[in-house]
């Protein structure tokens, strides 16, 4: 096939100029291929020390991606569901054992507090006398309550009670557990959800 067309007139501003969008050369400057500038400077000895222009490329593009120093990121939760499948005799029956020992101990010694605290404010010396005006023994085969009432007797009485105490929490707390272990197998026990912050 033949080209009826003839011949074409040639531009000669697209010949030899620069295209549209392009810069022209700086005069004194050899053409080449067109580098836009960085958007990030380069860091000391970048430009100065010969660095080829891929190597500045690569060095903008690791500062451009450094993140902000005030910028505050979002903590990730990580959320388990656990179900408490069964509860040991042995160890509930030691840890309630040790718990009740220490509530005991508590309870004498709250209790030897509040009786030096009321014999300092007189409150037996009060009461006692109240008593026995109100029954009229004042003489000395009378009731006397702050001998009734003394420390000794109260630490006594205290510490009957917190071994008491001792003895049936430990049993409790055991018998309780053989009891949700049973209610577990019927039920599937109690059902946990435990959150993580990283």
């Amino acid at each position: 096939m033949t080209d009826t067309r003839g011949p074409q007139p040639q531009y000669e501003g697209y010949a030899t100029g620069p295209l549209p969008g392009e810069r022209e050369p700086a005069p004194g400057q050899a053409s080449g291929p067109y580098h836009p500038p960085q958007a990030y400077p380069s860091p000391a000895g970048g430009a100065q020390g010969g660095r080829p222009h891929g190597t500045q490329g690569v060095s903008a593009a690791q500062a451009a991606r450094r993140p902000r120093t005030g910028a505050r990121t979002t903590p990730r939760t990580r959320k388990a569901r656990l179900r408490v499948a069964k509860a040991d005799p042995w160890s509930v029956m030691k840890v309630s054992f040790l718990l009740s020992i220490a509530l005991g101990i508590c309870t004498v010694v709250a209790a030897a507090v509040l009786w030096m605290v009321m014999d300092a404010m007189g409150v037996f010396t009060t009461v006692g006398g109240t008593i026995s005006e109100a029954t009229g023994s004042n003489e000395n085969n009378g009731f006397d309550l702050q001998s009734f009432l003394s420390l000794p007797r109260v630490l006594i009485f205290t510490s009957v009670i917190a071994v008491i105490d001792v003895v049936l929490a430990t049993a409790l707390a055991t018998l309780g557990s053989f009891i949700y272990n049973l209610s577990a197998g019927f039920v599937g026990g109690i059902e946990l959800t435990l959150a993580e912050d990283e």
